[in-house]
């Protein structure tokens, strides 16, 4: 006898059914806004929150992790401006610096007025009232995924950012999310799109006062043809935050990618990069760094797919792990029928500081072209014991001395960040990090 199996709803789950019912005639947008947030959420109705059966969240079990659903926050009044005020981070870049405050525009704490020959800076709204297939639809792997369905239900807020070809912007943008107040949940997006020829810089930087918030953001990348792109990202939310970030990065024909993360915040964390290779002899390099204590959950999940000819990726990801800490690693480069010529290498590496810390990692390949150099590895281990001895015997404290090294191991994914300042400030909190453990 067969009979429809529906699952048993989970209390966040209900939530999340109960405020979309609410907030969906308000959310911006039009008809084709509203079908596309319909479609996202029924998805998520019909499959409920991934868990632990679901293989891409093996490790990371989110109905679990999401016990229950924040309220989505209103917009911040003059009390949560001024704590978030408080809490502005990276001052030493030399940036555009674009606020949003739980997950709202922040206009006085922000440059609003950027002017740039070849760069155009618009809210999302005005996006979702126009060509709203264009802000929120995704193809690929990561239009299937639930952190990007919910996003694409719920969010109010972002930015449409656009170079046009040949346009070279100096000066990055940086982009700040700060979540304050009671707890709640934030959603955002930022669209970039880059002209052929075009170069953009993005900074994204996740601070907060350590409540219990749900944040959920989401970075769309679309590059023509020889443009390049660069993101830098610093996550350092509350420690009482449930993060979940997304890139999706469309790579045009002899264009690049490169971005660089560090990771000190959140309770747990799920960072989610998908890249599509989309023309001939385009470049990526991803790049990661992680610290986590006390019962901390680090995940990255990679998807890099390469479709054309020619083109090589370079994704290097270091995690340090003290205290009960977790980190996850998922990894998975994909090679096309036709993609042949194709240069991909992945690795992931973790440093245990405590005997009760865990890393897991699942790097993986799917070749399905036979003219292609690619390799993936992954190490677990902890700090050598030799070296720690020669520094200790040279007079400097043991616990300065596993800083160097460890300051040392997750400095190399941070390397490659060409702005001095910015790569010193990442390597300042990174520092600040390894001094504040216990």
């Amino acid at each position: 006898m067969n009979a429809d199996i529906r699952p048993i709803r989970t209390a966040a789950e209900t939530a999340l059914g109960d405020m979309f019912a609410r907030l969906r005639a308000d959310l911006p947008g039009g008809e084709t806004a509203r079908r596309l947030r319909d479609a996202a959420f029924a998805s998520i109705a019909a499959k409920g929150l991934p868990n632990r059966r679901v293989e891409d969240w093996k490790y990371t079990d989110l109905r679990a992790l999401m016990r229950d659903a924040r309220p989505v926050a209103d917009a911040p009044g003059a009390a949560e401006l001024d704590a978030a005020r408080a809490l502005l981070p990276l001052g030493e870049a030399d940036a555009r610096r674009i606020v949003f405050v739980n997950g709202r525009l922040a206009p006085t704490l922000s440059d609003i007025d950027v002017v740039e020959p070849g760069l155009s800076v618009a809210p999302l709204a005005v996006a979702l009232a126009g060509d709203a297939a264009s802000a929120l639809a995704l193809k690929g792997v990561a239009a299937e995924n639930a952190v990007v369905a919910l996003n694409t239900a719920f969010v109010a807020d972002g930015l449409v950012i656009a170079v046009a070809d040949g346009a070279e912007v100096a000066r990055p943008i940086h982009v700040v999310n700060i979540q304050v107040g009671a707890p709640h949940a934030s959603y955002g997006r930022v669209l970039v799109s880059i002209g052929k020829g075009g170069s953009f810089t993005l900074i994204e930087s996740h601070v907060g006062d350590g409540a219990g918030h749900q944040t959920n953001t989401l970075i769309g990348i679309d590059l023509a043809e020889e443009a390049s792109a660069t993101v830098v990202k610093l996550q350092d939310e509350g420690l009482g935050t449930l993060h979940l970030a997304t890139i999706a990065a469309r790579l045009g024909a002899k264009s690049r990618f490169t971005s660089a993360k560090l990771a000190t915040g959140a309770a747990a964390a799920r960072q989610q990069i998908y890249l599509d290779f989309a023309g001939d002899k385009a470049n990526a390099e991803v790049l990661g760094a992680g610290l986590a204590g006390g019962k901390r959950h680090l995940d990255t999940t990679l998807v890099v797919d390469h479709g054309t000819v020619g083109c090589s990726s370079r994704e290097l990801f270091k995690t340090a792990l003290d205290g009960e800490a977790r980190s996850v690693f998922q990894g998975r480069i994909v090679v096309r029928p036709g993609a042949q010529k194709t240069d991909g290498k992945m690795m992931a590496n973790a440093l245990l500081l405590s005997e009760n810390a865990e890393a897991d990692a699942k790097p993986e390949l799917e070749i399905f072209a036979d003219d292609v150099v690619c390799g993936h590895g992954a190490t677990v281990g902890a700090l050598d014991d030799e070296l720690l001895f020669y520094l200790m015997a040279r007079g400097i404290p043991r616990k300065e001395a596993e800083a160097l090294m460890v300051q040392a191991f997750v400095g190399e994914a941070l390397e490659p960040i060409e702005d001095e300042a910015l790569r010193g400030a990442l390597m300042a909190r990174a520092v600040r990090w390894l001094r504040e453990r216990d």
